[in-house]
């Protein structure tokens, strides 16, 4: 169990037809950055919660749980930089972590948002990069069906936003209202800020990230910003996938991997870019 004491996640019925998504803002705040070296006794968590539509990949509890069972009863590292995702994965991660038998550290190097920020929480310490940051919200998500769909969900969501409240307010010593308020204006807290409201223990100096596959992570990273611009605009995922398809010369291609990366033109990226900011 965690050497803290800090109440267990509610674990939610996954409702039909209700879609999770990084919000925009926080992908746009990650898409640049990238994915450092695990070192042992680390486990990263570089990526988006759940499964990344982009690469097919992604952190899911199940990975999360294979890393912690081959670390055994050891204190763990986890080192995050992740715009959130699904809440569902995320709450289970955090519940994993937490009942970790040993001492968990937890260390922002760019950006835990959301889902990864609710992870973040179930960290003995917790330690922030200068530089980096940590954002608290509401849940959020997507809906599909009629005026009652939409009033159900409401109310569920509610239940969602009391959880994490709950988790933040333990960790932060926060009263919930004022956690909640906080979570109402969607805020970003830098590494001091996030110390002095409790959401960390300490600050510390970021390493340089590695280099390997840094054209690789640079293409990503382009396709990420236009799609986190799409979703700023309020567009569905699957109309921004057909779209970036499209404009990028892949009409009519699969959404695999290998697919996503191929015949990816900059110069069309950019065009692209351009019309949206018009």
């Amino acid at each position: 169990m965690s050497l803290r004491n800090l109440p267990a996640a509610q674990a939610f019925e996954r409702p039909e037809g209700l879609h999770w998504d990084p919000p925009s803002d926080a992908l746009e705040r990650w898409a640049a950055t990238a994915a450092l070296a695990e070192a042992p006794g680390t486990i990263g968590i570089m990526d988006i919660i759940g499964t990344d539509s982009w690469t097919g990949e992604g952190v899911t509890a199940k990975r999360i749980s294979g890393a912690l069972r081959s670390i055994g009863s050891k204190p763990v590292t986890v080192s995050i930089n992740s715009p959130g995702g699904d809440m569902f994965e995320g709450l289970a991660i955090y519940n994993l972590l937490r009942e970790h038998p040993a001492e968990v550290t937890v260390k922002v190097m760019g950006l835990a948002a959301s889902a990864a920020s609710i992870i973040a929480m179930a960290g003995d310490r917790i330690e922030v990069g200068l530089g980096s940051f940590l954002m608290i919200h509401n849940a959020w998500g997507a809906v599909v069906g009629n005026r009652h769909d939409w009033r159900a969900a409401a109310d569920v969501f509610e239940q969602y936003d009391a959880a994490m409240a709950d988790i933040y307010a333990a960790r932060t010593g926060q009263p919930v209202k004022e956690v909640a308020k906080m979570m109402d204006a969607e805020t970003f807290m830098r590494a001091s800020e996030a110390v002095d409201k409790g959401f960390a223990d300490a600050t510390f100096n970021d390493p340089a990230p590695s280099s390997d596959g840094a054209s690789a992570r640079a293409e990503l990273s382009a396709r990420r910003r236009l799609d986190a611009l799409l979703a700023q605009n309020g567009m569905p995922r699957s109309e921004r996938r057909r779209l970036m398809r499209e404009a990028l010369g892949t009409p009519g291609a699969a959404e695999s991997p290998a697919t996503l990366r191929a015949g990816f033109d900059p110069a069309a990226a950019l065009r692209l870019l351009e019309t949206i900011r018009s």
